[in-house]
């Protein structure tokens, strides 16, 4: 069968139309470059994936849901779409021999600054399991010590015995992503992506989806893709390359399905993706006929925004904050949602309703669905987001930095800074400016 070719002529193929590769496509075509967009998906978004549902008055997210702390180039996305950022302040409460308790705030004060002392000591770096094993040197108590590990493990979708002490340390210091305001996107993060999406200028810009790109050969300013698309073959050519691939795609085997051979093969990256891992998360969107826990105890959790039951299965839940709707979003990360996730889904929504009810002193549920998406078992993205694991300190900047003038690298994991989707958009206008730089230089 004939393939069918590509505009040989693109400046650049960006691999994802996740939100790093919608934004870098943008500020690509706003240059005047011609772009070539592939996705293998059905839709853009990558792991941005929003559900509005009829009987709903709010969105379900699927994958990512917050903007943690004020993003400027988030709002502004939002903005130019007629949307805001809606704040999630409200109460948290945490599960205390089986009464609901406002949180103490304390707790996180203290694991930070036991961090601030391990950094302090100038210390090798060592898996965040050792750390805690030495907690009483670092001044962290019991209570705190489980904290942090459910937040290891739940925020960053890490292994405790593999994730990166100093990252960590890094990560939750005093002002960072542990202190800062949450926010949603009004609408969900589908208004970002139409934000996105409605920015690329399409006469610079081609964007394919359902194209499983399986090859890329390069060399000095040239790249060749072979694809799929919609089963048959396709060839594309550019001057240069964008990878957005998530790093569990990028270490996946060369024979798994959605895995992408590079000719000459990525060597250069293996120490920085050696320095990674995949963090695995299980989030579980419950929808009830009726928000019940804002009446309970006289309307006592009517503003609620966060639950946490430290020693049920699912630690974490929240509500639609700031609006009212009767959906809680369980949620867990690291090894326990790795094993868990192995379970049939039934069993899975089962365990997330039996914890809310635990959660809620028995009360009885009239649970009517449940929504989730496998991103473990996505081929297309092999875990939610990416964390750092021991010495891994470099791994990010070194996995973002180009190969030959030709290679560029963009997504979450290559961002030091932001942060799932923050990091995702802050890397893909990176990404951008550095192929923008590279072509200019090149015609030179």
């Amino acid at each position: 069968m004939r393939a069918s070719v590509a505009d040989a002529s693109w400046d650049v193929v960006i691999i994802g139309a996740g939100v790093a590769g919608l934004a870098a496509g943008a500020d690509l075509a706003s240059r005047g470059h011609s772009v070539l967009i592939l996705e293998a998906r059905d839709r853009v978004g990558g792991r941005v994936w929003t559900r509005h549902e009829p009987e709903l008055s709010v969105p379900v997210e699927l994958g990512a849901e917050f903007i943690h702390g004020e993003i400027p180039e988030t709002f502004e996305l939002l903005q130019g779409v007629g949307k805001a950022a809606l704040s999630t302040s409200g109460q948290r409460y945490v599960l205390r021999e089986g009464k609901l308790q406002q949180r103490a705030e304390g707790l996180f004060a203290e694991i930070q600054q036991g961090l601030e002392r391990f950094v302090r000591e100038k210390r090798a770096d060592v898996a965040f399991d050792s750390f805690l094993a030495e907690a009483e040197r670092y001044g962290l108590s019991k209570d705190a010590c489980k904290l942090a590990r459910t937040a290891v493990e739940g925020f960053d979708a890490a292994d405790p015995a593999r994730a990166s002490t100093l990252s960590i340390a890094e990560e939750w210091s005093a002002g960072g992503m542990l202190d800062a305001p949450q926010f949603r996107p009004s609408g969900g993060y589908s208004s970002v992506l139409a934000a996105l999406s409605g920015a690329l200028d399409r006469k610079h810009v081609r964007l394919q989806l359902h194209t499983l790109v399986q090859s890329v050969q390069w060399s000095h300013s040239s790249v060749e893709i072979d694809a799929e698309f919609l089963g048959k073959p396709f060839r594309a050519k550019a001057r240069r390359a964008i990878v957005t691939l998530p790093v569990g795609v990028l270490q996946a085997p060369p024979d798994a399905t959605g895995a992408v051979r590079f000719t000459p093969d990525l060597k250069d990256k293996q120490t920085a993706l050696a320095g990674l891992a995949s963090g695995p998360v299980l989030k579980i969107v419950l929808r009830f006929r009726s928000a019940f826990w804002e009446e309970l105890e006289g309307g006592k959790y009517h503003d609620a925004g966060f639950f946490q039951a430290l020693d049920l299965t699912f630690p974490t839940f929240w509500t639609a904050r700031p609006v009212h709707a009767p959906v809680l979003a369980a949620w867990m990360g690291g090894p326990r949602a790795a094993r868990l996730g192995q379970r049939p889904v039934a069993e899975v929504v089962r365990t997330a309703s039996d914890n809310v009810q635990s959660l809620f002193g028995g009360h009885p549920l009239e649970l009517e669905a449940a929504y989730w998406h496998d991103w473990q078992s996505d081929p297309f993205s092999r875990g939610a987001y990416s964390y750092v694991t021991v010495g891994g300190q470099n791994a990010r900047g070194e996995l973002a930095a180009p190969l030959n003038d030709t290679l560029f690298f963009a997504g979450e994991a290559t961002d030091s800074e932001g942060g799932t989707v923050t990091g995702a958009l802050h890397s893909g206008t990176r990404a951008a400016r550095e192929v923008h730089r590279s072509l200019r230089s090149g015609q030179r």
